[in-house]
């Protein structure tokens, strides 16, 4: 049979955007990202002890908390037990909570026991924390020491030499 092709009968045009190649890059670039972003993290040692930075003014009475290389806890020149720490620093604040904790650690401390003590100043109530470094020095050095922020808070105040309150 012979069909005859009639001027009305042209093929109507498609007006509709082919994806395909849209998803292919998407899914490309999917795939690299993928691969990619557990290369972007950083496992490398680190040793923190100084910093360069400017210090900013001691507030006139800080409150200083201690740990020590054994793992004690001392607030100011005190001695104090891990369990009693809210109560002493309920009583060294004179209970204010807003009040700045300078938190000074022996550099043999373990970050785990510098986080486990951050987790209870947290559970007391008290989150403006300022980590106490040796200001400047090289390691080993105590010729002055300064507190820098911790996550974003204001910088903290300097602590006289030798890192003692």
């Amino acid at each position: 049979m012979i069909r005859i092709r009639h001027a009305d009968e042209t093929p109507h045009e498609a007006h509709e955007i082919n994806v395909t190649p849209f998803i292919d890059v998407m899914l490309v670039l999917l795939v690299i990202f993928m691969v990619t972003a557990p290369l972007t993290t950083v496992n490398v040692p680190v040793d923190l002890p100084s910093s360069t930075e400017k210090p900013t003014p001691r507030p006139d009475d800080p409150v200083f908390l201690t740990v020590k290389a054994d793992h004690g806890l001392a607030l100011g020149e005190d001695d104090i037990a891990a369990d009693a720490l809210p109560g002493a620093l309920e009583t060294a604040t004179k209970g204010n909570k807003d009040e700045r904790i300078f938190l000074r650690a022996d550099k043999t401390v373990d970050y785990g026991t510098l986080m486990g003590v951050m987790d209870r100043l947290r559970r007391a109530g008290y989150l403006k924390v300022a980590l106490v470094n040796l200001q400047g020095q090289e390691e080993g050095s105590e010729a002055g020491a300064a507190a820098g922020p911790v996550g974003n808070v204001a910088p903290a105040a300097a602590a006289p030499p030798g890192g003692r309150p």
